[in-house]
């Protein structure tokens, strides 16, 4: 048998957060449970098909209503509460390593264009998107956000690092937890302001240095970002921004970002 697209794991973290029902007007038709709901979101984001093509046979409800409970969902903020709850475990079973992180873009064609798209060089100036993702030392990714992709990637460098939250310990005592010690980068971070923007949030940025040093020497930590990019289009709906609107595209990049825990949490155990 096929596993299910939502584990007990994962839907044991995420039951609690969606808020509560709104009344049905003139008794209207029952609205699809919230798990069914959330089984078509993943499958949409995991085969890439459109939304109105969702088969009826899964029973998850239309398309449509999978795609108004992804929007409903990010607009409560339940995304970002799944994805600190789901770092928060990792963090209180001392999976989380914040010694070092490493960070990293890739684009993707927008083919519909819309907020956070611009000229992609690499695409003969089509519209694109860059998400920029930052890792911990095991690969588990705390930030996420986006940018037009005519936009230098170093120029995300403190809105990546500033998308990663306050994670909190199990055990009492202690400040939340949201910067790593070290920040190894290429030498496409090699500018004064990033290492400034890197020293304000009390990490140590190790950048290579244009004629100075290799940037090789750094691979051994800066690597654990790419297995995380490469994942990510394993979600086939990633591999290009069918959303035009920024919020919605970029819940679809925070779902697979916050499942990735329970790969990293056996990986590390």
């Amino acid at each position: 048998m096929a596993k299910p697209l939502v584990s007990d794991d994962l839907w044991a973290a995420i039951a609690p957060l969606p808020p509560p029902e709104r009344p049905r007007r003139n008794g209207g038709r029952k609205p699809v449970s919230d798990r069914p709901a959330l089984a078509g979101i993943l499958f949409v984001l995991i085969s890439g098909i459109p939304w109105e093509r969702l088969p009826a046979e899964m029973g998850c409800g239309s398309g449509l209503t999978c795609w108004r409970q992804l929007r409903d969902w990010q607009a409560a903020g339940v995304w970002s509460r799944l994805h600190l709850v789901l770092l928060e475990r990792l963090h209180g079973a001392d999976k989380l390593d914040w010694t070092r992180a490493s960070l990293d873009s890739a684009s993707v064609p927008a083919k519909k264009g819309g907020a956070a798209t611009g000229p992609n060089p690499p695409d003969r100036g089509k519209p694109g998107t860059k998400r920029h993702i930052v890792v911990d030392g095991h690969g588990t990714p705390p930030g996420l956000t986006l940018s037009p992709a005519s936009r230098n990637g170093s120029e995300m460098l403190a809105a990546t690092l500033d998308a990663i939250p306050p994670v909190r310990r199990r055990k009492p005592g202690g400040r939340p937890r949201c910067r790593p010690g070290r920040l190894p980068a290429d030498k496409s971070y090699n500018h004064r302001f990033r290492r400034d923007e890197c020293r304000r949030r009390g990490i140590v940025a190790r950048i290579a240095r244009r004629g100075v040093e290799d940037s090789s020497r750094l691979g051994r930590h800066r690597w654990k970002v790419e297995p995380m990019l490469a994942w990510m289009v394993r979600f086939r709906r990633l591999t290009i921004r069918h959303e035009r609107r920024e919020h919605i595209h970029l819940a679809c990049n925070a779902l697979p970002a916050s499942i990735i825990w329970p790969r990293q949490t056996r990986r590390s155990g």
